[in-house]
């Protein structure tokens, strides 16, 4: 059941910065309470006050907001007006559909000099004779009875008319109260019965005058635990499980027919059995539900044979699980310079891309991860053959499709997207010589010779391990050749060498790159 709380207030009090003391309008409808309290200790402020569609069966703790201007108390429990004489700037009452049976406690707002309107339609109290005349003739200040204008000519009227409907409406009071004190006898034996039937089986009183346990019932209530034989048998078998859940499912849903199609009469007795009701159920459903989840195992990321596995599993809840078409997906584009995945159908997707930069020989991952995120939730781990990344505790790891150096290796955000960049240097090395522009120098034919013998060498491309060669462009290995007429194109420049019989070497003249 609900009850009023200071948390509660303050959630329903955003339009004024979560600040309660100077609340002006407060809505607390649909919220089961049953008991009306705390509120003139917290909001003295108030002038509005929604407390529609709630269990409260009784007025109280509102008399010291001086300010309250409007209280709405529609469909509640409340079968009398009373503790409302503190609010004094008191100009709207709301009691629809309640169970106000004694009409002759309206006269308690007649010290509300400023109570205009007045809904009591849906009581018991509004089917009596002569209802409207009563409550006109009673409250001279109001001004709207049920959504009705009340005119002059009809309060003069019903002045005249009063002291004949106030005997007839004492008369139609005393025979409800009979009634209703009959429905409140009912209602409590039949709520004796449903908790003796819940004890049936399981205790009873014997001749002696005490309570013994019957054995033969179910103890589903029993915190004892079974013996290891027991416990190996409801391990073992997980279909016998099923078949009680199942079966309890189906008595459960009996039940449940059972209660709703029971005639039944309109009383706060009745409401309240049919919220707790509602209650048993919900509880019932989330045991059900607690029962069949299934413990996962852990998320295997190394084989036995010790071969690592892409993983892509960040926070089920935000982003989904990999799928396996994309799985099989990323395995096929793994074998280019630029991969790219996603973590499943899912729009909240975790995508990343992982290129070979051949010009820096490294791998770079980029890892989309939330913008604000806090990088202590993200832990990167580099392996020669994988990197890891736990991303709040998930993991995301990727297979290389080279090996690549840990202790090189680095991790930065970006700050503009949030996104996580690991840059993985290879193994392999290439080295590349660079071009280097020699100065004019005088020497001799001997020495020019050397020179350009050094140039032809710094020009050649050394590597360390040949085979080691990153994957070549298979694109670019035909390249298209641009034709030219043949009277435009122009002819081929000879240049000289150094075997030509006409070639002069001049020492003055510095050498042509």
């Amino acid at each position: 059941m609900g009850r009023i709380t200071e948390d509660l207030i303050r959630r329903n009090a955003e339009h004024n910065d979560c600040v309660i003391f100077s609340l002006e309008e407060l809505s607390l409808h649909q919220q089961e309470i049953e008991r009306l309290e705390h509120i003139d200790k917290w909001c003295r402020d108030l002038k509005i006050l929604y407390l529609q569609n709630n269990l409260i069966g009784k007025i109280e703790n509102v008399s010291k907001l001086k300010k309250l201007e409007y209280l709405n108390l529609a469909l509640n429990n409340i079968e009398k007006i009373e503790n409302l004489e503190g609010c004094e700037g008191l100009t709207k009452l709301d009691l629809t559909v309640n169970f106000i049976g004694e009409l002759s406690s309206v006269k308690t707002l007649q010290g509300n000099i400023h109570l205009k309107e007045l809904f009591l339609m849906g009581n018991p109290c509004a089917d009596f004779d002569g209802y409207r005349q009563f409550v006109v003739a009673t409250l001279q200040q109001l001004k709207w009875l049920d959504g009705k204008e009340i005119e002059r000519s009809e309060r003069i009227q019903a002045l005249q008319n009063f002291p004949v409907v106030e005997q007839q409406i004492r008369e139609q009071e005393k025979a409800y109260c009979l009634k209703r004190a009959k429905d409140k006898e009912e209602a409590q034996r039949k709520l004796k019965e449903e908790e003796s039937k819940g004890e049936t089986g399981r205790i009873h009183t014997g001749s002696d005058g005490h309570r013994h346990v019957d054995i033969s019932a179910p103890l589903a209530n029993s915190r004892e635990s079974p013996s290891s034989e027991e416990s190996k048998d409801y391990i073992q078998a997980p279909e016998i499980q099923e078949r009680q859940c199942k079966g309890k499912e189906l008595d459960d849903r009996e039940d449940d027919l059972e209660f709703w199609n029971k005639p039944c009469l309109y009383t706060p007795e009745s409401r309240l059995e049919t919220l707790r009701h509602m209650e048993k159920q919900r509880r019932d459903q989330e045991r059900l539900s607690e029962k069949k989840k299934k413990v996962k195992p852990p998320r295997m990321l190394v084989t036995e044979d010790g071969r690592a596995l892409n993983v892509n599993e960040p926070n089920q809840e935000c982003w989904g699980t990999w799928s396996s078409p994309c799985r099989a997906a990323f395995i096929t584009q793994l074998r280019g310079p630029v991969t790219t995945g996603k973590a499943g159908a899912d729009s909240r997707e975790l995508d990343f891309t992982l290129k070979d930069d051949e010009k820096r020989n490294q791998i770079v991952l980029d890892l989309a991860v939330y913008r604000y995120m806090d990088t202590s939730l993200i832990d990167v781990d580099v392996q020669p053959t994988y990197v890891r990344v736990m991303v709040k505790g998930k993991p995301f790891q990727l297979v290389l499709p080279a090996e690549v150096k840990p202790d090189s290796s680095f991790a930065k955000r970006s700050q503009t997207t949030g996104h996580l960049v690991v840059c993985m240097p290879k193994v392999g090395e290439v080295i590349i010589g660079c071009q280097r522009t020699s100065k004019p120098v005088k020497s001799t034919p001997d020495s020019s010779r050397e020179q350009t013998s050094k140039r032809s060498q710094q020009m050649e491309k050394l590597e360390v391990d040949p085979s080691k060669r990153s994957i070549p462009d298979v694109a670019n290995i035909v390249q298209e050749k641009t034709y030219m007429p043949r009277r435009v194109r122009p002819e081929p420049k000879i240049i000289p060498s150094e075997e030509d019989p006409g070639f002069e070497d001049n020492p003055e003249v510095p050498p042509l790159i």
